[in-house]
């Protein structure tokens, strides 16, 4: 139902039908006709934890995105997962989300649940410890346009970037 023709069956429960589908079934052309990226974004997460007596520890940031770097160039095959679960994670929060990271729709709090969880199980597997609350940092860097080759003309300007802080989320205190 998800990639037949549109019709009055799939138009009626698309909502359920995507609920199924995305994220992790998405289907598109990018195989056989990528769309390149005009951005990199390093992901970054930190975790704290609160202890009984009350006491705050937060950990330092630990780059997400170049675990996925690191994994993709030390595989002779590297997973299609390894290099875009993370990203696209991103992508869809940030649609589902836009600038002010609440959820408005069923669709927005699975979005934001998926790229806590993958931040979460990253983080888990990476730090011995406990930790009750995670927090993201996203900087975003414009990939500036390249010259054709044998052109003398280069890109001006300056190469522009963002970063983006989510807020503290809560998470089951997990072991990390």
């Amino acid at each position: 139902m998800h990639v037949a023709p549109p019709n009055s069956i799939s138009k009626r429960y698309t909502e359920k039908i995507d609920a199924w589908v995305l994220p992790l079934f998405e289907q598109n052309w990018q195989l056989f006709a990528p769309n390149p990226e005009s951005v990199n974004q390093q992901i970054s997460a930190r975790t704290g934890r609160t202890s009984k007596d009350g006491t705050s520890e937060v950990s330092r940031w630990v780059d997400l995105s170049a675990m996925d770097t690191s994994a993709v160039r030390h595989s002779v095959f590297p997973s299609h997962t390894a290099q875009n679960m993370l990203r696209r994670a991103w992508t869809s929060y940030v649609q589902e989300h836009g600038g002010d990271d609440r959820s408005r729709s069923e669709r927005a709090r699975m979005m934001k649940e998926y790229l806590r969880n993958i931040a979460v199980n990253r983080i888990a597997a990476e730090r011995p410890g406990t930790f009750d609350t995670i927090q993201l940092r996203v900087v975003t860097k414009r990939i500036p346009p390249q010259a054709p080759k044998g052109s003398d003309s280069r890109p001006t300007g300056r190469v522009s970037h963002e970063t983006r802080y989510l807020p503290w989320w809560k998470v089951a205190s997990h072991a990390r």
